[in-house]
């Protein structure tokens, strides 16, 4: 299960459990919509609560990430799993933003706001 918040130019999504494809699908159809009608937004990925994703969704997230490279400013990760800590450096590899992992949320969005200020 997912929680999205949206708003301006931020995405922030909660994964709660098995990260499934419709869930992903339900993140990417919202991306999709907010980088056509606004441009490059930043990203915050809560992942403290996933218990995992399927493999169809890895699948999924590489062809999105490849397709939408350059539509990415910045990509905060929360977590405190060193797998996906690493996983999200991996990330950098297909997107062409700055990706920061974090273990507080406040220090995540604290970063997320600087950007946002500065591309004011």
């Amino acid at each position: 299960m997912i929680n999205i918040e949206h708003h301006d130019k931020l995405v922030a999504i909660t994964i709660f459990g098995e990260f499934a494809l419709a869930d992903y699908k339900e993140f990417e159809e919202l991306v999709t919509y907010k980088i056509q009608f606004g441009g490059p937004i930043d990203l915050l990925l809560d992942l403290r609560q996933m218990a995992g994703f399927t493999l169809d969704v890895a699948w999924e997230e590489i062809k999105f990430s490849r397709r939408h490279a350059r539509d990415f400013r910045r990509i905060a990760v929360l977590t405190d799993d060193q797998w996906l800590t690493w996983s999200a450096w991996v990330t950098q590899l297909f997107v062409d933003a700055e990706v920061q992992v974090f273990e507080r949320e406040i220090d995540a969005r604290d970063w997320l706001d600087t950007a946002a200020e500065a591309a004011s």
